[in-house]
């Protein structure tokens, strides 16, 4: 049993952990895409209520959609990746394509199982092997979006290209955080592409799937995203992008080495070249959305909103709003790398009484995907935006347009956002993580007293944001969402103490229902308070509450459980290294299930594993005045080889318990019960809304059995950061 007190157990964490029990075990995957692939049978509907018939009618009325159908596992769909190895099938296939499309009621983006299902569709009546429907999904994708991006001013286009279209041998372009730097020198078509690109008012990267390509266009510098890649990249870059009815398309290459590969120029050309008016019918998107829950944290935005009281002009950089992130087309800035977090300056110390509240707001402004804040806008907009709407007609324009949203409104986004980076800066420093966001945490920078400080005035702001609103919102709409506030940080805060107990305690028995409540109290609140906030902004939730709130209990756990399998792979911005949940002594599903299923030697054995790192850690813990200057070997709670050997022995023995694979399962049962509540709820606004969070929030890759990124030198004592 475990030693920690937990609630009593919810009905739909036991629900859940006993479907998993009881699941047949098989493989996962995705298709050339990204997207998932669900049995046709199990496609019972869509958004738009429309049949897979390629004489649909672009007039055809929207209708409610019918409930999504979630199959119990995915497939396995490496064998769907095939590029058809003749000119003249590409061909066909693309003229199929294209006359589907044109019939295509394109109010709405197309969802992954409806690519799925008409990619199939193509296929069997060209009597077509299966083999080829991640190919066909992408050539699909790119007709349906045609028309929108031929409207899209090509200043405001961004080209992606692959850097294996060059010659591997004598190419002079080197490499940098963006990806390759081409030389244009003419040895290879990617000259050529760039050139004529660039021509035309391009941006233009040589970056397959680079993660900065959706920062980019959220950031407004581009409106349509053209690409040249493999199957593979096009399944990692993509799937987002097309989620979030982000206009792309895509000629794949011809194969999937990684050297002197080909493409057909000819359609790479003809895509660079579309250029038509804005067509009649336009495709809803969440972009304007995602454009302002990012907008908002920039500085001069963010004064707006949220005044700084004791140094008004610090937003400012030489009379000029301060930039966040460089400019990735700005060579002059974009290839340098980044200082960490900035040391304040003497003015700062001149005036230390404003030094905390600088601090702050550089922290707020710093890094993440604003995912909460996006969440509150798009709740708003999905009750009280059916009037207007958000379509890529705001896009075309070159100049987009940002949702007319109240800011009364975006201060409550801000807030939810403001009390997530406080509980960032505080869990840091509890679980001595050493990077948040690419670069040193908060009190390794600047010292624990000074980040415990900063996280609790970030508490404060995110209150005020909210309490001064009381003659925009009314007082008893203010007074709602203030409590809702307070009884979301008081679970985050219930289940982050759970966690640290056990994470001290002698004793670490854990049993899977009990790290799933854990999770139920530090990831679903966050959720639950920035979707009804935004709710609550518009009118009272009456019968929606119970259920919305059910929705974010069933996405937070499955959202966290995707959290520990990710562990095991590492990240380029809050953990250098794999499995260091495991190092750092946090109860997770993973050790829970994997306690359950093993014999009493191997369990014995894990259960060792991590006395020893517990007692390793605190024979090692710096006293808290010590910490504004860490040695080398406080940064490192053991050897890399020492940290090495007890990750891959835990991996084998988690591999053996089959912890993965019932992790994964569980994963599939809770999106099964979010999506199953998300089919009831009405507008279709609101309930398109919740189908994205689902997608996008539990988007994964195969983790049903991860590779692990051993830890080796400094990295060996970075545990995995939250958020």
């Amino acid at each position: 049993m475990s030693t920690v007190p937990v609630p009593k157990p919810d009905d739909t964490i036991v629900e859940g952990l006993a479907a998993s029990n009881s699941a047949t075990s098989t493989a996962s995957g995705s298709t050339a895409t990204g997207l998932p692939i669900r049995p046709q049978a199990s496609r019972q509907g869509n958004f738009s209520g429309r049949q897979a018939s390629p004489n649909r009618q672009q007039d055809q009325p929207s209708e409610p959609r019918s409930k999504r159908a979630s199959a119990s596992r995915r497939q396995r769909t490496n064998h769907l990746k095939d590029v058809p190895a003749e000119r003249a099938l590409r061909e066909q296939i693309r003229t199929h394509c294209r006359q589907l499309a044109s019939g295509m009621n394109k109010q709405h983006p197309l969802s992954r199982e409806e690519l799925e299902t008409e990619s199939r569709t193509v296929l069997e009546q060209l009597s077509l092997p299966e083999r080829y429907l991640g190919w066909t999904m992408v050539i699909l994708t790119s007709e349906f979006w045609h028309d929108q991006i031929a409207a899209v001013p090509t200043n405001r286009r961004l080209l992606l290209l692959p850097h294996c279209l060059k010659h591997a041998e004598g190419c002079p372009a080197d490499y940098d955080q963006y990806g390759l730097d081409c030389k244009r020198c003419g040895a290879c078509c990617i000259a050529d592409f760039r050139i004529r690109a660039e021509q035309l008012g391009y941006k233009v990267l040589v970056a397959e799937g680079s993660p900065i390509v959706l920062k980019i266009i959220v950031s407004g510098q581009v409106d349509a995203i053209l690409g040249v890649a493999c199957q593979n990249v096009l399944e990692k870059a993509f799937e987002k992008i097309l989620l979030a009815g982000i206009p792309c398309m895509a000629v794949p290459l011809l194969s999937s080495d990684c050297r002197n590969t080909s493409v057909d120029e000819d359609w790479v050309q003809e895509m660079i070249e579309a250029r038509q008016p804005i067509p009649a019918v336009q495709t809803h998107s969440f972009l304007p959305l995602l454009r302002a829950a990012r907008g908002m944290f920039q500085p001069e935005q963010l004064q707006r909103l949220a005044p700084r009281i004791r140094a008004p002009h610090q937003h400012l950089q030489n009379g000029k709003p301060r930039q966040n992130e460089p400019d990735p087309f700005n060579l002059e800035t974009s290839r340098q790398p980044s200082d960490g977090i900035p040391q304040h300056d003497q003015q700062l110390l001149d005036n230390p009484i404003a030094a905390t509240e600088s601090m702050a707001y550089d922290y707020l402004a710093k890094g993440g995907k604003y995912a909460r804040p996006f969440i509150t806008l798009a709740a708003y907009e999905a009750l009280a935006g059916n009037a207007r709407d958000n379509r890529i007609s705001s896009i075309n324009t070159g100049s987009p347009q940002l949702p007319q949203i109240p800011d009364a409104v975006c201060r409550v986004a801000l807030s939810i956002e403001t009390f997530h980076k406080a509980s960032l800066v505080h869990d840091d420093i509890e679980d001595d993580d050493s990077y948040r966001y690419g670069e040193p945490t908060l009190h390794r920078a600047m010292g624990l007293p000074t980040a415990i400080n900063v996280g609790d005035y970030l508490i404060g702001l995110g209150y005020r944001l909210v309490s001064r609103e009381l003659a925009s919102l009314g007082a008893e709409v203010a007074g709602e969402i203030l409590d809702r506030l307070a009884d979301a940080h008081l679970r985050l805060s219930e289940g982050q103490g759970a966690e640290l107990l056990w994470r001290d305690a002698g004793n670490k028995q854990l049993s899977p229902l009990d790290a799933m409540k854990i999770y139920a109290l530090k990831t679903a609140p966050a959720f639950e308070a920035a979707l009804l906030c935004g709710l609550r902004c518009v009118a009272p939730l009456g019968a929606l509450e119970q259920p919305l709130k059910q929705l974010s209990r069933q996405l937070g756990i499955a959202f966290q459980i995707l959290n520990d399998l990710k562990d095991w792979q590492g990240d380029q911005d809050n953990k250098l290294s794999a499995g260091l949940d495991t190092l750092g002594g946090r109860p997770t599903l993973l050790w829970a299930l994997a306690l359950e299923s093993l014999g009493s030697k191997q369990r014995e054995e894990l259960l060792q594993i991590i006395g020893q790192q517990t007692k390793s850690r605190a024979s090692k813990s710096v006293p808290p005045r010590e910490y504004h200057k860490p040695s080398n070997g406080q940064l490192r709670t053991e050897s890399a080889n020492g940290d090495a050997h007890r990750i891959a022995r835990v991996r084998q023995l988690y591999q053996q318990a089959g912890a993965f694979e019932q992790a994964c399962q569980l994963v599939e049962k809770y999106r099964q019960r979010a999506e199953a509540i998300a089919d009831d709820i009405e507008p279709e606004s609101l309930r398109r809304l919740l189908y994205y969070l689902i997608d996008t929030m539990l988007q994964s890759e195969d983790t049903s059995s991860p590779e692990v990124v051993m830890p080796t030198g400094a990295e060996s004592g970075e545990r995995r950061a939250k958020g």
